[in-house]
C-alpha cells in the first residue's frame, strides 16, 4: 500500500490536542495497515523519526434515520509517538571507522491541524 492509503485522516479531540505536547499524533488509518507499515508511512509522509505506534479498532455507533436503524462502520485509530529532540545518531562500519547519520528529521508535524 501507499502512505496516502494508509493515513486517512488526523483525528483532532481534546484528548488529542493534548498529547500533541508529549509528540503523540492520532491518525484515522487503512483497517488493513500493521504497525510496521504505519511507522514507515508517517515517517516518509512528514519527515519525522517514530519511536511507537499504538493502533485500536473502534466499533461503529448504532444510528437511527426515521423507523430504519443501521451501524456506522467500524475504523482504526493509530496514535503515534514520533522523537521530538531528534540527534545525529554516529555508529562503526567494518573496519572502526565512525558514521554519522546524515538524515535530518523534524521534531513536529505542521501538517496535522490542517489537514
Amino acid at each position: 500500500m501507499l502512505p496516502e492509503e494508509i493515513i486517512i485522516a488526523p483525528v483532532v479531540t481534546e484528548k488529542s490536542n493534548d498529547e500533541l505536547q508529549q509528540g503523540k499524533y492520532t491518525f484515522k488509518v487503512n483497517k488493513k495497515a500493521t504497525k510496521v507499515e504505519i511507522a514507515k508511512a508517517v515517517e516518509k509522509l512528514f519527515e519525522v523519526k517514530v519511536l511507537r505506534v499504538n493502533t485500536m479498532t473502534v466499533g461503529g455507533k448504532k444510528k437511527r434515520v426515521g423507523y430504519h436503524t443501521g451501524k456506522t462502520s467500524d475504523w482504526k485509530k493509530a496514535i503515534v509517538t514520533i522523537d521530538t529532540n531528534p540527534e545525529e545518531k554516529s555508529y562503526l562500519t567494518k573496519g572502526g571507522k565512525s558514521v554519522k547519520v546524515t538524515k535530518k528529521y523534524k521534531d513536529s508535524i505542521e501538517e496535522f491541524m490542517g489537514a
